[in-house]
Parts: C-alpha cells; sequence; structure tokens
C-alpha cells in the first residue's frame, strides 16, 4: 500500500515482535520539505512546528517548565544507515559514533532523536561529544557561536517503523526531521522522531 505519493512506504513497518528482532533497519523515506509539499496536497502537511531551526532543548524546557530530562538509549560504533552516510559525505563502509536518546517532559518521551557522529568529528574541542552521557547533544550545539545548520528532510513515519528505538516504539504515525550541522568544519547529522505525547 502507497499513501501520499511516496509518504509512506510499507516496506519499513515491522512490528516490534521477537520473529523480526533481528532483521535490519529499514530507513525512512526522507524528502526534502520542497518534494514533500509536492506530493502532499495539503492532505499530510508537516505541521509548522517541524521546520523550526530554533533548539529543540530549549522549546522542551520552556514546553514543560522545565521538567525535562535526556535519557541515553544507546550509544555506539557502527556503520550508518545508507542515506546517512551520504548526508555527511562518508564511504559506505566507514563506521561512526551513533547515538540515540529519549527527551523526556514531564516524565515522558516526546522525541526519540538519533545523533550520527563521525570520528572526524569528534576531534579537537568538539571531543567531548564522545562522553555526552545524559546531557543534551542539542543544548551542546546551540552554544556554538558559528553553528550551521542544513537544511532538513522530513519524513511521515508508522509508529512500528523499526528506526525508532524499541524503548519509545508506538502505535500511532509520527512526524520525523533530520538535517546536518556544520561547526569549526565539522559534520554531524541529528534526526528527530516526535512521539505521540509531543506537544507542537
Amino acid at each position: 500500500m502507497c499513501k501520499l505519493g511516496s509518504l509512506w512506504h510499507t516496506a519499513a513497518v515491522l512490528p516490534p515482535t521477537p520473529h523480526n528482532a533481528s532483521l535490519p533497519m529499514q530507513e525512512p523515506l526522507w524528502q526534502s520539505t520542497a518534494q514533500h509539499r509536492l506530493l502532499s496536497h495539503g492532505s499530510a502537511a508537516a505541521p509548522d512546528w517541524l521546520l523550526d531551526e530554533g533548539s529543540l532543548t530549549e522549546y522542551l524546557l520552556k514546553k514543560s517548565g522545565g521538567d525535562f530530562r535526556v535519557e541515553r538509549l544507546r550509544q555506539t560504533w557502527r556503520r550508518p544507515l545508507l542515506s546517512e552516510s551520504a548526508l555527511l559525505g562518508l564511504p559506505p563502509d566507514q563506521w561512526a559514533l551513533v547515538r540515540e536518546v529519549a527527551l523526556h517532559c514531564f516524565g515522558e518521551p516526546w522525541v526519540y532523536a538519533r545523533s550520527v557522529m563521525p570520528a572526524a568529528a569528534l576531534s579537537g574541542k568538539l571531543r567531548r561529544l564522545r562522553r555526552l552521557q545524559n546531557q543534551s547533544l542539542g543544548a551542546l550545539l546551540f552554544k556554538q557561536p558559528k553553528l550551521v545548520r542544513e537544511a532538513f528532510e522530513i519524513a511521515l513515519l508508522p509508529g512500528a517503523n523499526r528506526y525508532i528505538h524499541d524503548a519509545v516504539r508506538q502505535s500511532g504515525d509520527a512526524w520525523a526531521r533530520r538535517s546536518c550541522f556544520r561547526l569549526l568544519g565539522k559534520r554531524l547529522l541529528v534526526s528527530e522522531v516526535f512521539l505521540e505525547r509531543f506537544q507542537g
């Protein structure tokens, strides 16, 4: 089944059951904002907050009145997904540090975030990104005066998509976005999935 042109990709819908636990992750079908506008015809238009270029951490802190925390779900060196390597200009077999977190407000997960950080981006002043633990990556990045955020890509995900970490996977659909950040001549990729409890 295909809905709204290419907004949905049923091959990526894999319920979190034991029999498919070992299956590889399938990527969302990311689109530029221009592609999305052409294909959505207004029936599933991206909400305005999805394209906000400010700090998501600051947004969540304000929405929650400070009742906000970061939970690190997983952090490991691995090969990024193919489209992630392409966006970062990495060879397909090059590994990067992939960090997955849940951003909680009022004790509940509002956002799932996935960061891909090539080894070359984790040297010099940015070496501390290796040791963030439960700290916010966004809070650190947006304090940098020469930070550049590149154009967004967006996707509408079925909630059972295996791109979303098991700990925060859901039944309903979820809007997602990703963009590269450039800082001190280095690039890293941040993707964010807005979960059912998120208040835009």
